[in-house]
Order: structure tokens, then C-alpha cells, then sequence
């Protein structure tokens, strides 16, 4: 399973670590990624890989206590 938000697509970034003697060797940026049970649009109830920018902007509906 790859490390990717369902929501937005988001994936991992590539960068470097650069060190105080400036020596660059590469790195990844990975997200946020949080496992929470979300109300699809058809009203199925399943969970989804979702970073935590999606989960704040409210991009993800999550379902009411109890529902199945």
C-alpha cells in the first residue's frame, strides 16, 4: 500500500539533508498520514489513509457515533 492520502493524492516529497559541513545527501519528505473511518459520498462507511491537512480542512466527513 503506498504512502498516500486518498483525498488529495498527496505522496511523498524529495529533498535534501544538507549538514553543517553542507554536504547534501538525498531524503524524503513523507505526509502526514492518519488511518480514520470516513463517510463516503455513496454513504458507505470505510477507512480511508488520509493526511492530516484533508482532515482539517474538511475534506474528509466522518460518520455519526454508532452508524455501522
Amino acid at each position: 500500500m503506498t504512502k498516500q492520502c486518498e483525498v488529495c493524492g498527496k505522496k511523498p516529497a524529495t529533498g535534501n539533508n544538507v549538514s553543517h559541513a553542507n554536504n547534501h545527501t538525498r531524503r524524503r519528505f513523507m505526509p502526514n498520514l492518519r488511518r480514520v473511518r470516513a463517510q463516503l459520498p455513496q454513504g458507505r462507511v470505510r477507512k480511508i489513509r488520509v493526511c492530516t491537512r484533508c482532515l482539517r480542512s474538511g475534506a474528509v466527513v466522518k460518520p455519526a457515533a454508532g452508524s455501522a
